[in-house]
């Protein structure tokens, strides 16, 4: 564009040249070895502008001469170069669909074509293509040269990476990626791995120095660094939190700053500073996390704050937690345990009812189950709840890449991958249709057979019994130790039944009925006699 620009500004400024000569007529005259030449003006600008033209045209046809040789040689070159760069597209684009045989073809007719040293991605179609034939020895020597390669080391580590990855040999993949993160801390795969494999051998201080070192390079993003950073600082106090509790406290407390709704950290912060006698900061902590997020296990460690506390002073900080969530089910379901354990039978009733009206999970039915149990002690409603815990949805748990957990872990111990972790139910069921809790609640209470038996006849029964062991087990033994034939007398005396002898338990021959008694059966004369 601007070549043609200049192009045009310098053909209307010699148009401009000759109409302002052309204007102003005038003559030329050149006195050259005696001879007098006498030309008009524009004439004579022609001409000079002419020989200029004629001049530069020459220059360039003697250039050109002198050059057609290179630029021969720099044109079958540049042909050749086209046809071998066309050659590797070919071949990679093979190598991606996974046909061996084009890939192979291609990369012969590459380097044919290309210099391998001025080519580096011959040797990655190389090595693709060796792969997908199965030539697993000569791919990675191929990852291996080019790991030693400063323009390619990156993807030489890379392949060797996924190569000790794909055979199992997680040593050797860890070493490749601290190799690659060392040179090149920017690569995210590298960081990933590198930090994975530090958190699984506990190397907590090194992965912390190592997420800054990526957090400055901008390999991560500043809310999924400060994510990572929390998971690795409480995982960490959580390691600490038996020799170290001061060092847990601030690692837990700094995970809360970066992540303030990040439960695990929450309750590992309190735990600590339970053990400094400092409950009142430890309460604090825990109430703000169950503001924004209620979870069973920051309940459970508030409620049981002080091991001391009656199951009455429990049922207190139960509620206290229910009013500041009120309608969750949670907090209903802390209540009702907490209810439970203080035999306030009422309420833990209400209050599961009003929990499984909210969500029917397995969890509020084993509760109602063992609420039956202590108050009723009827077997039959017990087991109307069990039955109704085994078709209900599982309770939340700690779930990653299909392992479930009781409790938080750093790591999946599945993929080893880094904060895989989340609370949901298992096994998707939270992606479930939903139906109507309250309509399954009041079916359920509907088909919940009666109570059988008072409680205070339960009581009554089992006090009984208990004498009644009592009283066996003080009578002396030799008014229990009575013979058999004794006790038969006795009881025949009493129901006036004459004793008889006992016979044998195979009796008589088959062939001799025996002589009858008179006395046994007497004779009867109105009876007819067929002999």
């Amino acid at each position: 564009m601007i070549r043609l620009v200049i192009f045009v500004l310098l053909v209307l400024a010699l148009g401009y040249g000759f109409a302002w000569l052309a204007d102003r007529p005038g003559d030329v005259s050149l006195l050259w070895e005696g001879q007098l030449y006498e030309t008009r003006l524009i004439v004579a600008a022609t001409a000079l502008i002419a020989l200029v033209a004629a001049l530069l045209i020459g220059i360039w046809l003697i250039r050109l001469v002198i050059t057609s040789p290179h630029s021969v040689k720099r044109y079958f070159r540049s042909r050749k170069r086209d046809r071998g760069y066309q050659a590797l597209s070919t071949g990679l684009i093979a190598a991606g669909a996974g046909n061996a045989l084009l890939a192979r073809k291609m990369a012969a007719r590459s380097r044919s074509l290309i210099r391998a040293d001025q080519e580096p991605l011959i040797h990655l179609l190389e090595a693709q293509a060796a792969l997908i034939e199965g030539r697993n020895d000569e791919a990675r020597a191929k990852f291996e040269a080019m790991a030693e390669d400063p323009e390619t080391r990156e993807l030489g580590l890379r392949g060797l990476y996924l190569e000790a990855k794909r055979l199992g040999a997680n040593e050797a993949a860890r070493q490749y990626a601290e190799k690659a993160a060392d040179q090149a801390p920017y690569l995210p795969w590298a960081a990933q791995a590198t930090l994975e494999s530090r958190s699984q051998a506990g190397r907590w201080d090194d992965a912390l120095r190592l997420l800054d070192q990526q957090k400055a390079a901008h390999v991560f993003e500043k809310p999924q660094a400060e994510r990572l950073r929390a998971v690795l600082l409480t995982a960490r106090a959580t390691e600490r939190l038996e020799s170290d509790p001061t060092g847990a406290r601030d690692d837990a407390l700094a995970a809360l700053k970066l992540v303030s709704d990040f439960e695990p950290a929450a309750v590992i912060a309190a735990k600590a500073l339970f053990r400094e006698d400092k409950l009142r900061k430890a309460a604090h902590i825990l109430e703000h996390a169950w503001k924004q997020t209620p979870h069973p296990e920051i309940a459970e460690t508030y409620v049981r704050a002080r091991s001391g506390d009656s199951a009455r002073d429990r049922l207190k900080r139960a509620e206290k937690l229910e009013a500041i969530r009120p309608n969750n089910i949670e907090s209903l379901l802390i209540v009702a345990h907490a209810a439970l354990d203080a035999r306030e039978f009422a309420k833990a009733r209400a209050k599961a009812e009003a929990a499984a009206r909210i969500a029917p999970r397995e969890g509020v039915f084993l509760l109602l189950a063992d609420l039956e149990e202590a108050e009723t002690e009827d077997q039959g409603r017990i087991r109307h709840w069990l039955a109704q815990a085994l078709k209900a949805p599982r309770d939340p748990a700690w779930v990653a890449d299909g392992f479930v957990s009781q409790k938080w872990l750093p790591l999946s111990p599945v993929t080893g991958k880094l904060d895989a972790f989340t609370w949901k139910a298992p096994f998707d069921q939270a992606d479930a249709p939903t139906e109507d809790h309250a309509a399954l609640l009041d079916t359920a209470l509907k088909t919940l057979p009666p109570v059988g038996t008072s409680v205070a006849e339960n009581a009554e029964k089992s006090l009984a019994d208990r004498a009644i062991v009592e009283v066996k087990a003080a009578a002396p033994v030799k008014e229990t130790a009575k013979s058999t034939e004794l006790i038969k007398t006795e009881q025949a005396q009493n129901r006036d039944v004459k004793i008889r002898p006992e016979q044998p338990f195979f009796g008589g021959r088959p062939d001799d009925p025996g002589v009858k008694d008179p006395k046994a059966q007497p004779d009867d004369k109105s009876r007819l006699r067929l002999f």
